[in-house]
């Protein structure tokens, strides 16, 4: 069997610019604080990815403190403010939120004060693209980094998260984006690496990987990859739409990540077609990746207004840019057979 992954936002294989990286780092063997010319080498891969991360993002003049992950620069950014947030937000971001801001039906967050509120430029489970005020304290924009034209400059924010494996990049590295001057406190203390704000040694492999892949991301922006990838999404929500009549695609009137497709047939519960699907040799999701083995309704989905058999009905294809024609026309019809069957089922 061949198997065809559809689960690009709970992480993206690695690209080859990443791995070839990230192999010529392992031979760098010096710690970056180090000041002999081993250490500066290795100093030399940081800074060089940092550059590369602040360029694909659109971040000259802001500093790039290197993390573990997206979760922990969720943390950094977000402990101890006291932000409003929305149920559509992360739970890395949720874990921080103090005050509940309001979501409506199409999953458009209503913002009442900007500079207390933190807000997700691209919601993983839907696809659906915020319309960002400016003057935001943080903005996690994992989702949307390497597959939206978008620039922190742009953005008006004081921070901004990203994470590498959502780009093609290896896992375990993440990165803050910061307006400099921006007020923070470390919440990981020692060396002072990280221009103060994140101590520990750093990955130096995997921070070497994340510049290669950001670079490599902009790169496909900027030569239309991700527009071609939108076209294969709509046919395949085309060709479902069109045979099951009870599937509810959500987000569909909402601005959305091009590659992603979020639909529910209530009743028929998304871990099911989640299970049935791999075994036909197909890799989706029924939300998050981070909220895995925890089954349950959808708190994105329920937060927009659907009810509790809806939310947990619902699952995420997400298509990257090696997607097919083929692969999503073949999905479709796969799943159609098993969603004919459901129906049957439940007649």
């Amino acid at each position: 069997m061949t198997r065809v992954y559809l689960d690009h936002n709970a992480t993206t294989p690695l690209r080859p610019e990443a791995r070839a990286a990230m192999i010529a780092a392992m031979d760098v063997a010096g710690n970056p604080s180090s000041v002999h010319a081993e250490g500066r080498a290795a100093k030399a891969l940081v800074e060089r990815a940092r550059a590369q991360v602040a360029t694909a993002f659109g971040a000259d003049g802001a500093d790039v403190v290197f993390t573990s992950s997206a979760t922990e620069a969720a943390a950094l950014a977000c402990a101890g403010r006291g932000l409003m947030g929305a149920a559509v937000e992360h739970d890395a971001v949720r874990a921080w939120v103090s005050e509940e801001l309001e979501v409506d039906g199409a999953g458009r967050v209503a913002v009442r004060d900007p500079v207390r509120t933190t807000l997700q430029l691209a919601n993983s489970e839907t696809g659906v693209v915020q319309d960002l005020p400016q003057g935001l304290a943080v903005v996690d924009a994992t989702q949307a980094f390497g597959k939206l034209a978008v620039a922190f400059n742009w953005l008006g924010c004081g921070m901004a998260l990203i994470s590498a494996h959502k780009l093609g990049g290896p896992k375990g590295v993440g990165a803050l984006v910061m307006r400099r001057g921006t007020d923070l406190a470390a919440q990981i203390r020692g060396g002072g690496q990280e221009m103060g704000r994140r101590s520990g040694t750093e990955n130096t492999i995997g921070v070497a990987g994340f510049g290669a892949a950001a670079e490599a991301a902009a790169r496909d922006l900027s030569e239309g990859v991700w527009e071609r990838v939108a076209e294969i999404r709509n046919i395949l929500e085309s060709s479902i739409e069109a045979s099951a009549k009870e599937t509810i695609f959500v987000g569909k009137d909402s601005l959305r990540l091009p590659n992603t497709l979020c639909f529910a047939t209530p009743g028929w519960k998304g871990e099911t077609q989640v299970m049935q699907m791999d075994l036909a040799g197909y890799a989706i999701s029924a939300g998050s990746a981070c909220s895995s083995g925890k089954v349950r309704a959808s708190r994105v989905l329920t937060a927009m207004g659907y009810d509790e058999v809806t939310a947990a009905s619902a699952i995420r294809v997400s298509l990257g840019p090696e997607t097919t024609e083929e692969d999503v026309l073949r999905f479709a019809e796969v799943w159609l057979e098993k969603e004919k069957k459901h129906r049957a089922r439940a007649a």
